[in-house]
C-alpha cells in the first residue's frame, strides 16, 4: 500500500481524520503481531503506516493551532 499524501488528508474532515489515524494504530499494532509471529511479508509497510500515522497527527495538531 502507497503512503497517503498530506495533501490528500488536509481535504479530510476532523472525523475522518480521527477515523483514519484509528484505523492505522489498530493495523500497526496489528501488523506488528505478526511480524513478532513470523508471518509477515511486507515488512516496509509498518514504516509506511508509521508515516501515516505521524502525517495525520501533524494535521490534527495544525488544525488544533489554528483554532
Amino acid at each position: 500500500m502507497k503512503a497517503r499524501k498530506a495533501e490528500d488528508l488536509r481535504k479530510l474532515n476532523d472525523a475522518d481524520l480521527a477515523m483514519n489515524l484509528k484505523d492505522a494504530q489498530e493495523t500497526l499494532t496489528n501488523l506488528r503481531f505478526k511480524k513478532t509471529l513470523g508471518e509477515l511479508e511486507n515488512t516496509a509497510y509498518l514504516a509506511t503506516l508509521r508515516k501515516d500515522i505521524a502525517r495525520i497527527n501533524t494535521i490534527i495538531g495544525e488544525r488544533e493551532g489554528l483554532k
